[in-house]
């Protein structure tokens, strides 16, 4: 069996290197640690050294010999700041270092102070009351399954699942089978449909942000308990759907059921819904003859479309920079077509990156 995808990536990481400097970012956020999480892959399959030191060196940019971590209050309750904390769980397992442990136990103490709606979900961020965003999911969730496994608390295997299908139950469009953005369970604030809560669009990077998550919680969540099965029902719920929107290219659009004029095909989704296809088939959720056709159209569209090779270097582009709802006071992120369709697109965004070499490192012809 051939990695045929294998060069790309090693050529992409060495161009994230040659961009970023010593420290892939200065900031404790969340996509630079799934942009390392594509590097840890890489390093899997190579075994060169200068990705690991990458990475460990990124992660000591923030994580004290304490175990305290530069610039992280877990007072301000943003489940975001939970992502990189799948980067310290591969860190304490391959240096064994007690630093990176406690940076764990830290970040998992959010947890238990993290606002919740109603419904037991929690809050996206303090600064969202009683919002439940997709992005959540992935940030929080498959984290605090490995933190369940890892550190012996299957207690808290029922929370994640109940994270999962609450959010998939708030966030579900019947109109398309797929998902809006986020819900405010409140239905107050003022991109909320006034009925239903939910935001109204189907943005592509959610629901990969939600694929992603489900596929990844089971890595963790162990086949006996109840909700593996529901899980597995719910991923495949999400793909037969996501795979409906795949256009004749191979790809996905920002705006995923729209195909209005100032609509594109956007990287990160594609990339994000290829991780899922091939992770979801080499694991057995996903039927393999169903689904192989549509992560090797997947692939050609992101080589035909997005990738762009030099000599020097290798691009991913036409990565959505960055897309929210509100908060209150920024009217502007209303969560309308207009507003998808006006923010900034980008090369190598690591939403992107990480998902692209995460599915390159794995996937095999």
């Amino acid at each position: 069996m051939e990695k045929k995808l294998m060069p790309l990536a090693i050529k992409l990481c060495d161009t994230i290197m040659a961009d970023f400097g010593e420290v892939l970012s200065r900031k404790w956020q969340y996509d630079a640690g799934l942009c390392l999480r594509g590097f840890e892959a890489v390093y899997g399959e190579t075994g060169d050294k200068k990705y690991f030191d990458y990475i460990k060196t990124s992660m000591d940019h923030f994580v004290t010999d304490e175990g305290t971590i530069r610039t992280y209050d877990p007072q301000v309750r943003n489940i975001d700041h939970l992502n990189n904390g799948k980067n310290l769980f591969y860190l304490w397992h391959e240096t064994g270092e007690e630093k990176y442990k406690k940076a764990i136990e830290l970040l998992a103490s959010q947890l238990d102070i993290q606002p919740r709606t109603p419904s037991g979900t929690f809050w996206h961020k303090q600064i969202y009351p009683n919002q439940v965003w997709l992005d959540g999911l992935f940030m929080g969730e498959p984290f605090s399954a490995q933190y369940a496994l890892e550190m012996g608390h299957p207690e808290k295997f029922d929370d994640v699942v109940m994270q999962v299908t609450n959010a998939e139950k708030l966030t579900y469009e019947p109109r398309c089978g797929l998902y809006a953005h986020a819900c405010d369970e409140s239905k107050e604030v003022f991109w909320a449909d006034k009925s239903t809560g939910r935001s109204l669009n189907v943005w592509g990077r959610s629901v990969g942000w939600f694929c992603m998550a489900v596929v990844d919680i089971l890595d963790f969540l162990p086949k006996t308990h109840p909700g593996s099965t529901t899980l597995i029902e719910l991923f495949n719920k999400a793909m037969s759907n996501v795979v409906k929107y795949q256009d004749e290219k191979g790809v996905w659009y920002q705006v995923m059921d729209n195909r209005r004029s100032d609509n594109y095909r956007e990287s990160t989704c594609t990339c994000m819904f290829a991780y899922a296809l091939e992770k979801g088939i080499r694991k057995g959720f996903l039927n393999g003859m169903e689904y192989r056709p549509y992560l090797e159209k997947a692939i050609n569209g992101i080589l035909d479309i997005f990738i762009k090779e030099t000599e020097n270097r290798v691009d991913i582009t036409m990565g959505c920079s960055v897309a929210g709802l509100g908060p209150a006071g920024d009217l502007r992120r209303n969560g309308t077509l207009d507003y998808y369709f006006s923010e900034p697109v980008r090369n190598n965004d690591f939403k992107g990156v990480g998902p692209f070499l995460l599915m390159a490192a794995n996937y095999t012809v």
